[in-house]
C-alpha cells in the first residue's frame, strides 16, 4: 500500500501537501501544459485587487547571486471582476483545488471582494494576502498589526463558509502573536512567510536593481529564517500552519513538515524547474517509506516540540 499524502486545512481536503505559491503561478493556467498539476494538492492563484493594476514600473525582478530573487511586481492583475468573469472558469475542471488570494486597500475591500467571490463555485478556499498597507491608516501593513488583522479577518469570515488562509509578513514583530489573533477571529489556517525585504545595487552605473528600490525577497536563502518562523507559529496556535519560503527540494519540504506544518508552498523555484512538485512528492513518500510511515501527515510527529528541548547553548574553545 502506498504512503498516504493527504491532508486537511479546515474543510479543505487536499491530495498531496503541496501547494503552488500565489504570484508564481500566473492565473493558474499558464502552467498546465508544463507541469503535472496533480501533484500539487491545490495552486493559489496571483493575487486579485478590487480594480485592475499594470503593477510597478521595470526592472521589478533581479535575480541575485546566491539563488535568490528579488521581486517588486506590485500586484498586477486584472481585478476582481474580469478575474471572476473571465479567469476563473477556465479553472473550473482542474485535477487540483484552486485557492484565490486577495489583497485590498482597506477592510471594506477585501469584505466586497470576499463577497463577490463568494457566488462562484470554481474555487476550495481563500488566501488572504495581509502584507499590503492600509491607505486609511496611513500605509500601515494589515499584517503588522493586531487589531487591523482582527478586523480584516473577521470581515472575510462573515461573507464565506468557505476556508479561510491568512498570509503572514515575516516583517512582524511578533508573528505568533497575528497567527492567534487570525486563529481567534476564524481564520482556518495560516501560511508564512510571505517575502522579506530586501534591495540589490549596481555598483557601476550606481542604479538600484529594482525600480522601486527595495523589492520582496525570495528563494533558498530565505530558508533557514521561514523555517524558524514556521516553528515560532507553529508552537503558538492550534490551527494548521502552511510553510513556505526558500523550498527547493524534498529534504526543504520535509524540514517543514518535521517542523509542524500541514502543508507547505512552493514559490520561486517553478521557476527553476515547473514539475518540482512532482519530485518533491517523490522525495516526501521515499522518506515516509523510511521511516515506517503510512502517512505524509505523521512527520510532524517525528520532531520533538520546543518544551522538550534543552535550550541552554555552550560555547567552548
Amino acid at each position: 500500500m502506498g504512503i498516504d499524502t493527504s491532508c486537511k486545512i479546515g474543510k479543505l481536503q487536499l491530495t498531496t501537501p503541496i501547494i503552488a505559491a500565489s504570484g508564481c503561478f500566473g492565473y493558474g493556467t499558464e502552467y498546465s501544459e508544463i507541469c503535472d498539476l496533480k501533484a500539487f494538492g491545490a495552486i493559489v492563484t496571483k493575487t486579485i485587487t478590487p480594480q485592475p493594476r499594470v503593477g510597478n514600473s521595470t526592472p521589478r525582478i533581479w535575480e541575485t547571486p546566491n539563488g535568490g530573487m528579488l521581486n517588486s511586481i506590485g500586484l498586477a492583475n486584472v481585478g476582481i471582476d474580469c478575474y471572476i468573469k473571465q479567469k476563473l472558469p477556465e479553472l473550473k475542471n482542474y485535477p487540483t483545488k484552486i485557492i484565490v488570494s486577495i489583497a485590498g486597500n482597506t477592510i471594506s475591500e477585501y469584505g466586497e471582494m470576499v463577497e463577490k467571490l463568494d457566488a462562484s463555485d470554481v474555487w476550495a478556499a481563500l488566501e488572504i494576502n495581509i502584507s499590503c498597507p492600509n491607505v486609511k491608516e496611513g500605509g500601515i501593513s494589515f499584517g503588522t498589526n493586531t487589531r487591523m488583522t482582527q478586523d480584516l479577518v473577521k470581515i472575510c469570515r462573515e461573507k464565506t463558509t468557505r476556508p479561510i488562509i491568512v498570509k503572514l509578513t515575516p516583517m512582524a514583530t511578533s508573528l505568533s502573536e497575528i497567527a492567534k489573533v487570525c486563529e481567534d477571529n476564524g481564520a482556518d489556517a495560516v501560511s508564512l512567510v510571505n517575502t522579506y525585504v530586501g534591495m540589490a545595487i549596481d555598483i557601476y552605473s550606481l542604479k538600484p536593481r529594482i525600480a522601486t528600490i527595495t523589492a520582496g525577497y525570495s528563494g533558498p536563502p530565505i530558508k533557514p529564517m521561514a523555517l524558524a518562523r514556521v516553528w515560532e507559529v507553529v508552537n503558538a496556535v492550534s490551527i494548521p500552519v502552511i510553510g513556505m519560503g526558500g523550498i527547493c527540494c524534498g529534504e526543504d519540504a520535509i524540514e517543514f513538515f518535521l517542523a509542524g506544518a500541514t502543508a507547505i508552498e512552493i514559490g520561486t523555484m517553478i521557476y527553476v524547474e515547473p514539475n518540482i512538485a512532482k519530485n518533491i512528492l517523490n522525495d516526501i513518500t521515499h522518506y515516509c517509506t523510511l521511516k515506517n510511515l503510512v502517512s505524509t501527515s505523521q512527520l510532524a510527529g517525528l520532531f520533538l516540540k520546543t518544551r522538550e528541548f534543552n535550550t541552554t547553548c555552550t560555547i567552548s574553545g
